[in-house]
C-alpha cells in the first residue's frame, strides 16, 4: 500500500491494529493517542477534515443533552448503514478499513472477484432490521442508488417498523449521496419527522463519523469474522451465512453496543472532536 502523501510503500505487515473492546467505561484521552488516531485516519483516506471537529463537537452536546433529558435516549435510535461483501472474503467499508469486536483487521488489498453482495440493515438497542440485499429485477447485486434506496425504505424497511412505536424513534443514516438527496429526507420526515439524524436533515449528522456508527465500529466486524468461515463458494451461500449470523445476534449484545455509542459521546466531548483511536497505527 502506498502512503498517503508519499512514494514509500508500506506492507500489511508493517501494521499492528488493536481496537477498543466495547464496554462502558470512556477511554482516556491523550495527546499521544489522538495524534496516532489522526495519522491512521489520514493513511486510509479518512482524515477529519478541520471543520469536521465543530460538526462533531455540536453533534455530541446535542446527544448529550438529550439523554440528560431522556435518559435512555440513545436506545430508541435506527442507526442505519451499508457494507459490500464479496465472495472471495473481501469486505469494503470506508476505505478498506473495518472493525471488529474482538479481533479487528486492516484490510487493503483489492478484490480479486467482481462478484458481492450489498447490504443494508438498520440497528437499535432492541433489535436488527434486515439485512437487505440490494438486486436488480434479475436477482443480481446492484450498487444503491437513490432510486433504489428508496424503493428499500417504502417497501422493506418502513414495513418492518410497524413492529415497533414509530412515534418514539429514532432513524440515522450516513451522508451518502443516495441517502441525502430532497426525496430521499422529504420520504425519511414523512415516517420520522423532525427524528432524523442525517445530512440535511433535521438533525445535521457529522461527516466521517463512522467511530459513532454502530454498524461500522461493531456489526460489519463481527458478522465478517464468521460468515466466511466455511469458505462460500457461491453468492447463494454468502447470503444464507450473512442471514443466519445477523439473525443469532441476541439483543444483551446490542445493548452493550449501544451503551458503548454514549461512551463515544464522552470521548469525542473530552478530545474537542477527534476521532475514535480504533485502530493503532504502528511503523
Amino acid at each position: 500500500m502506498r502512503e498517503k502523501g508519499g512514494n514509500r510503500l508500506v506492507p500489511v505487515s508493517d501494521y499492528m491494529v488493536d481496537a477498543l473492546k466495547l464496554s462502558n467505561q470512556a477511554p482516556r484521552v491523550s495527546g499521544e493517542s489522538l495524534q496516532t488516531c489522526q495519522v491512521i485516519y489520514s493513511q486510509f483516506g479518512l482524515a477529519i477534515h478541520q471543520n469536521d471537529y465543530q460538526a462533531r463537537r455540536r453533534f455530541v452536546e446535542w446527544a448529550q443533552n438529550e439523554i440528560a433529558v431522556v435518559p435512555d435516549f440513545h436506545k430508541g435510535i435506527w442507526f442505519s448503514d451499508e457494507a459490500h461483501f464479496w465472495l472471495n472474503g473481501y469486505v469494503n467499508k470506508q476505505n478498506c478499513r473495518i472493525w471488529s469486536e474482538a479481533n479487528p483487521q486492516v484490510y487493503v488489498e483489492t478484490p480479486l472477484h467482481p462478484e458481492k453482495l450489498t447490504v443494508w440493515c438498520a440497528l437499535w438497542a432492541g433489535g436488527i432490521i434486515g439485512p437487505y440485499f440490494s438486486k436488480n429485477d434479475e436477482g443480481h447485486s446492484v450498487t444503491v442508488n437513490g432510486v433504489r434506496y428508496r424503493a428499500m425504505i417504502t417497501n422493506f424497511f418502513i414495513p418492518e417498523l410497524n413492529n415497533h412505536d414509530v412515534q418514539e424513534l429514532w432513524f440515522q443514516q450516513d451522508g451518502a449521496t443516495c441517502h441525502t438527496a430532497r426525496a430521499t429526507i422529504d420520504l425519511l420526515k414523512d415516517t420520522f419527522g423532525d427524528r432524523l439524524i442525517s445530512r440535511f436533515g433535521p438533525v445535521n449528522g457529522p461527516p466521517r463519523s463512522s467511530d459513532l456508527t454502530p454498524l461500522d465500529y461493531f456489526l460489519w466486524g463481527y458478522v465478517k469474522s464468521l460468515v466466511y468461515a466455511d469458505k462460500p463458494q457461491t453468492l447463494d451461500h454468502l447470503e444464507d451465512n450473512i442471514r443466519r449470523v445477523i439473525a443469532d445476534i441476541r439483543p444483551q449484545m446490542l445493548e452493550k453496543v449501544i451503551e458503548n455509542w454514549t461512551s463515544r459521546l464522552d470521548y469525542i466531548r473530552a478530545s474537542r472532536g477527534s476521532p475514535m483511536p480504533e485502530i493503532i497505527f504502528k511503523m
